[in-house]
């Protein structure tokens, strides 16, 4: 196997481990990590370090919708704490896809999940107006109930219902980097910063405290990347490549464009706020701050787009 020198942070959305409505179960979710774990393999056989980052949106529904049924039995999971659980449970099923699929090619190498925190600032502008939905769709008088009951904030999702919504702040430090840091330099496989990580932000003394937000998982994937010195910030999503006008008549792919026009297309609107839009965003924030290449493609087609043969690269010039 080639010298390991280059490092890949690899990103992949909670969605990608759920094929279809048919297919939410815990063991469809392992199958499809299995599938997804042999492309990350392959390109470590091809020389590369990685950390694995994933998301856990669906995931983390699953568990508050359990929380909301059990109210009249338990006290609710709060959100610091259900990421802490997904985090362990989704790296649990990582690691192991990944060491079986070691031992099926004979490689010698190991696994390893952090469970990681992620600081917030407290003064972040998403405090203001909470934005972004979580756990299932209510009624209006069930989530007037939540708001006295519990304290939750809740906006109306048109044609959905009443959905509960939680500040989105961006990442400012990884906790848990400099363990990170020191199982890659043993070569290691890493996961951390499961669903954009575990919300923290710093009190008096330098002590931390766990709150109730959602992390962006590509903010704080982009971050990783940049605070380890990644030559590569790889996020798989579900389509091969980028697309302008994405569903319109005038649709077309993107192989490759540079920082100045990913720039330029994402303050345009190209890209959609709710799914590509953050992706391009942090692949911007990973090249402005020191990084080489950002790829965004789909789990298939991560080391064919490693060598330039798909998905869309966003390149300095």
């Amino acid at each position: 196997m080639p010298s390991q020198t280059k490092l890949a942070v690899v990103a992949v959305g909670g969605n990608a481990l759920i094929r279809d409505e048919q297919h939410r179960s815990i063991e469809d979710q392992y199958d499809t990590a299995k599938e997804t774990v042999r492309y990350v393999v392959d390109m470590i056989e091809d020389g590369w370090r990685v950390v694995f980052t994933h998301g856990s949106g669906p995931q983390m529904g699953f568990i508050l919708r359990q929380s909301e049924l059990a109210l009249h039995e338990v006290t609710p999971v709060p959100m610091d704490y259900a990421g802490a659980d997904l985090q362990g449970a989704l790296g649990y099923m990582f690691v192991k896809a990944l060491r079986n699929e070691f031992r099926r090619r004979g490689l010698r190498r190991e696994a390893a999940a952090v469970v990681t925190q992620v600081l917030v600032d407290g003064e972040d502008a998403a405090f203001r107006d909470p934005s972004k939905p979580i756990g299932s769709p209510m009624d209006e008088a069930t989530a007037r109930k939540r708001v006295t009951e519990l304290g939750w904030r809740v906006k109306e999702d048109p044609g959905r219902g009443w959905r509960r919504v939680v500040p989105s702040p961006r990442p400012q430090a990884i906790v848990d980097l400099d363990v990170i840091a020191h199982l890659v330099s043993t070569d290691y496989v890493v996961i951390a910063c499961g669903g954009g990580g575990i919300p923290v932000i710093e009190e008096a003394q330098g002590s931390f405290r766990g709150i109730e937000v959602v992390i962006d998982k590509d903010f704080a994937s982009s971050l990783l990347a940049r605070e380890l010195g990644a030559e590569c910030l790889l996020v798989a999503t579900g389509v091969e490549r980028v697309a302008l006008d994405f569903g319109k008549p005038a649709q077309r792919w993107l192989d490759r464009i540079t920082l100045a026009e990913a720039k330029r297309l994402h303050a345009e609107n190209q890209f959609d706020k709710g799914s590509m839009g953050p992706k391009i965003r942090a692949v911007i924030e990973y090249l402005e701050g020191g990084g080489k290449e950002g790829i965004i493609t789909d789990p298939h087609h991560l080391n064919p787009a490693l060598v330039g043969k798909a998905g869309t690269r966003i390149v300095h010039r």
